[in-house]
């Protein structure tokens, strides 16, 4: 089985999150928070981040370049989500991540992207 880890400060989208992508047949962990993402990623190894880029006193796009430059985490697929920030920019900076999601997003985007990330890293 897959594990997807969902990070976002809103607890209602990642319940949303983890029912969706559970009944789709994944494993899931979420984390409200980027402080303990590195630790959680050791610790359950997700095939694929989904990284909310407001993240209370945190910014995701920073975590995210942590991630695609760290030599232990830069082939975890990584899925940013999020209502208020233009994708274009996003895409073309250092350490990018590997799709972007626009907040509300259709479930079905969301399940072919996961999909496509994770054949694409398989």
């Amino acid at each position: 089985m897959r594990r997807i880890l969902a990070v976002d400060d809103d607890n209602d989208i990642l319940e949303v999150l983890q029912y969706i992508l559970e009944d789709s047949g994944y494993e899931v962990e979420t984390l409200s928070d980027g402080h303990n993402l590195f630790n959680t990623i050791r610790h359950h190894q997700p095939d694929l981040i989904l990284l909310d880029i407001m993240l209370g006193g945190l910014d995701g796009r920073e975590l995210c370049k942590h991630l695609k430059l760290g030599k232990e985490t830069h082939d975890i697929p990584v899925i940013m989500i999020s209502a208020s920030h233009d994708i274009a920019k996003i895409k073309q900076e250092k350490g990018s991540p590997d799709d972007f999601i626009a907040k509300p997003f259709d479930i079905d985007v969301l399940l072919r992207s996961i999909k496509r990330q994770l054949n694409a890293a398989a």
